[in-house]
Formats: C-alpha cells, sequence, structure tokens
C-alpha cells in the first residue's frame, strides 16, 4: 500500500502528532512524507529519522504561509501523478483544513479524527469516536485516496533515529490562492494542549469560592470573574508543577474566565493526555467529547452526581479550593521542585 503523510508545521515547526501519522503509515509499508512551506528543508530531513522513506518537498516562499488553496492545489497535483492508496493527516485545524479541501479536490471522502487504523480486505478500517465519545465506530471510504486525520496522542511516536536518510524528491508548487495571510497574533506561551501529556482544567466551579473577597467597585459580573480568574490561578500552579497545560471547558471560557485558547471540548481542542484532572468540571457532553480519550481522567467536584465521574478513574468528592492546593503542594514535595 503507497501511504503518503502530511508533516503539519509552523513555520518550520513541526506538531509532533505529524511524527505519530508517520508512525501509523509504518503499519501498512513504505512512508512517502509530504511537507510543504518556505526554508523547510532541515524538517524533510528530519522526517527521515522519524520513519520516512521518501519524501516530497515543496519548498517555495509562496508557501511561506499556509493557505488552504495554495497547499490543497499542490497536495493534489503530486496525488493525480503519484496516486497514493493512503493520505494521513494529524487532526489539527491546517491537517483538517487540508484534508477537506484535498478531498473535494480529488472527489474523494475523508474520515476524521480516527483513534485506530487497521487493514482488512485491501482497505484501510478507522476507528473513530462517535456521538460525543460515547460509542467508537468502524468505517471505510469507498474512493480512492482513502484521506483520513488521526486523534493527535492516540498512536505511540516511532523512536527517532538521527542520522536516518531516505529519497528526497523536489516538488513544484501550485500557490494560486484567492487569500493572503496579513499577519500573526502571539498567544500566551507554554505547553500545548493537544501535545501536553498531562492537562488540568477547570470549569464554571473555579468561580465559587466564598473566601474570597472581590476589590471594591465590581459589579456582580465583574466579581465573578475575579473570582474565576484567581480560581484558575490555582488551575494554572499545579498544572506548572506537574509540566502540563491549564486547560478549561466551554462554560468557562464563554464567561470570560480564561481565552478560548484554553478549551477542551467538541468546539475547542480535542486532547488525549496521559493524564486529566478536571476541576469544577460537570462533565457536560461536549466537553466529554474532547477529552474522553484520555488515558487516566481524575475528577474535583463538589457535586457526587455530577456526569465526570462517570467517565473518570479516580474521583475526588470535595471543594477543588481546598483539594488543589493541596496536590500542588504534595506534588512540589514529591517532585523536588
Amino acid at each position: 500500500m503507497k501511504t503518503w503523510v502530511y508533516i503539519d508545521h509552523f513555520q518550520g515547526q513541526e506538531l509532533p502528532a505529524s511524527w505519530e501519522a508517520v508512525g501509523v503509515g509504518k503499519k501498512f509499508g513504505l512512508v512517502t512524507a509530504i511537507v510543504f512551506g518556505s526554508g523547510v528543508e532541515p524538517l524533510a530531513k528530519k522526517a527521515f529519522e522519524y520513519g520516512a522513506d521518501e519524501v516530497l518537498l515543496a519548498d517555495d516562499p509562496a508557501l511561506a504561509d499556509f493557505r488552504p488553496e495554495a497547499f490543497a492545489s499542490t497536495l493534489s497535483s503530486l496525488v493525480s501523478s503519484g496516486t497514493p492508496d493512503l493520505i494521513l493527516f494529524p487532526t489539527t485545524a491546517r491537517g483538517r483544513d487540508l484534508a477537506a479541501m484535498t478531498a473535494i479536490d480529488l472527489n474523494s471522502g475523508v474520515i476524521v479524527d480516527a483513534v485506530a487504523l487497521d487493514l482488512e480486505d485491501g482497505k484501510v478500517v478507522a476507528t473513530r469516536p462517535v456521538f460525543g465519545g460515547k460509542l467508537l465506530a468502524k468505517m471505510a471510504c469507498s474512493a480512492s485516496p482513502q484521506i483520513i486525520t488521526l486523534r493527535g496522542r492516540a498512536f505511540p511516536k516511532p523512536e527517532h533515529q538521527p542520522g536516518r536518510s531516505g529519497t528526497l524528491t523536489k516538488v513544484p508548487a501550485k500557490a494560486e490562492a484567492l487569500t493572503r495571510v496579513e499577519g500573526y497574533a502571539a498567544t500566551e506561551g507554554g505547553v500545548s494542549l493537544t501535545d501536553a501529556g498531562i492537562i488540568v482544567s477547570g470549569g464554571r466551579g473555579v468561580s465559587n469560592n466564598p473566601a474570597l473577597t472581590p476589590p471594591a467597585g465590581l459589579d456582580e459580573k465583574q466579581a465573578e470573574i475575579w473570582r474565576a480568574q484567581q480560581g484558575f490561578k490555582l488551575i494554572g500552579e499545579l498544572a506548572a508543577v506537574l509540566g502540563g497545560a491549564m486547560g478549561a471547558s466551554r462554560a468557562a471560557v464563554d464567561a470570560g474566565y480564561v481565552p478560548y485558547a484554553h478549551q477542551v471540548g467538541q468546539t475547542g481542542k480535542i486532547v488525549s493526555p496521559d493524564l486529566y484532572i478536571a476541576c469544577g468540571i460537570s462533565g457536560a457532553i461536549q466537553h466529554l467529547a474532547g477529552m474522553r480519550s484520555s488515558k487516566t481522567i481524575v475528577a474535583i467536584n463538589k457535586d457526587a452526581e455530577a456526569p465526570i465521574f462517570q467517565v473518570a478513574r479516580y474521583g475526588v468528592v470535595g471543594d477543588l479550593f481546598q483539594i488543589v492546593p493541596a496536590l500542588t503542594e504534595a506534588f512540589k514535595k514529591r517532585l523536588g521542585k
């Protein structure tokens, strides 16, 4: 089976989920990595070190910024001559855009957010969550090439083999596009939610600390947000001690407690960390859809009937404003921080 894997990156800095996709592709034989951008030949060479046997490199100043029209046109033209059987993408914002637009160009279909792949009767069968993650469904694409996006951290990352090489083929770029990138807005630093092995998340319950007295002059809504911000500092401190990322429920984001970049859920980030600690999160289906595949889930909530406890391996019924600081101190001592 001829398998291609798109290497997603931002200005030459790859997303780890791309290497996971290369590892999955190796299950089916030789892998061709697809690298588009400007000044990204070092990334192409790195693809060999993670298992790619061949790299198709479109290195052109016109591809310096991700524009799905130009990237899809370039990829579609390569598919027409290269005829791969399977194209894999990481399930990232760029990966999903490019997979969808390429499928339209090729009159194929897309299976998104797969968490397992198997080969049955010459066809790749993908397993993906459905109904908000409550069930797993198996499906295959009848068109060719099969286009599938893979959920990050659902597959193991292949071993890095420094010095490994392969066949590097430079290909032309199709740079025509109706859009242009005007610039970028920097967001706060820290560990990426999609790449994090540990995530500590907060929900609306993070604003309910009766022990805090807000500054004078704030109205009711401003006082609520102020309390929530103090609560999310506790969430962030625990995440920092564990070397993880801070997440949030949609309710917390919609209430203005934290920026959207922290949102975990169906309309936020889909995550699969090794450890997910949910603090003051009731467990709405929208949120569960984004974190249900976490390896270990710990829930902290005062409501013993909260739905989050149904998916948690460990549950703590109690006040998060007492439990989270206690956990932070305990981990500091245990980890020597």
